[in-house]
């Protein structure tokens, strides 16, 4: 099929959505700056992806549930997409995803004046380190055995453990961590540190259900706003907005 008539059967298929009226669910756990319904725009991940989900033709709602409902809803059609997950093959099972928008450093964060050091993974084998049950880090550090993972609710949950003594280790995005250390855990802001050396840097995604029967299309439609946005500036206007 030539290029051009595939990019007009695209375009027509979006349109078609859109002209329906469906409106997109998009679910994501509570993350700030990234997405959280206290914030401006619902954060700045939600805030971008509606807005290029709307510049692409899409009206969408924002649900705000905790991650494993988010992962199970999303595989089930409960919702059409994820705002903001990492790369992991095992989702592809059931959602499409999107090329990265944002960008996540993940750091490694101990109690203040631990020892421990990092420069690989075998570094950390004797250490008990919190994570979040459902998320994904980075491919080496998910699926290596020989670590020692404690599972939490939530990054809260993690880092009031690491201060009480309970594990040695947590680790989340660097910008998410300092939104919290300077809220809701400010009383550790003195007591915890982060590890020099990033555990990985992640690219950031919408996961789009295959549920949806237009999910091709969404995220066609969706990595060509994107870019329209950065080329424009309108991007770069969205994330000033949210001081980042």
């Amino acid at each position: 099929m030539p290029l051009r008539l595939l990019l007009i059967l695209l375009f027509l298929c979006v349109s078609c959505a859109a002209q329906a009226g469906e409106v997109l669910r998009i679910a994501a756990d509570r993350w700030p700056p990234y997405a959280d319904r206290q914030l401006p725009g619902n954060g700045v991940a939600v805030h971008l992806v509606q807005a290029a989900l709307k510049r692409a033709g899409y009206a969408s709602e924002y649900i705000e549930v905790p991650w494993p409902r988010v992962l199970h809803g999303v595989a089930n059609g409960e919702y059409d997409l994820v705002a903001d997950a990492w790369y992991t093959p095992e989702r592809e099972s059931f959602g499409v995803y999107s090329e990265p928008y944002l960008v996540n450093r993940v750091r490694l964060i101990k109690r203040l004046g631990s020892p421990i050091v990092f420069g690989n993974l075998t570094d950390l084998y004797p250490y008990r380190i919190a994570m979040v049950r459902g998320y994904a880090y980075s491919e080496a550090f998910d699926n290596d055995p020989k670590l020692q993972r404690v599972s939490v609710f939530s990054f809260v949950n993690a880092a009031l453990m690491l201060q009480a003594g309970r594990v040695d280790l947590t680790l989340e995005d660097e910008i998410t961590a300092r939104v919290h250390f300077n809220g809701d855990l400010a009383e550790l802001k003195g007591q915890l540190e982060f590890l020099p050396v990033p555990l990985a840097e992640n690219g950031l995604h919408i996961l789009v259900g295959r549920h949806n029967p237009h999910h091709a299309e969404i995220v066609a439609a969706f990595n060509k706003a994107i870019r329209e946005m950065r080329a424009d500036g309108s991007y770069d206007q969205l994330m000033r907005e949210h001081g980042l």
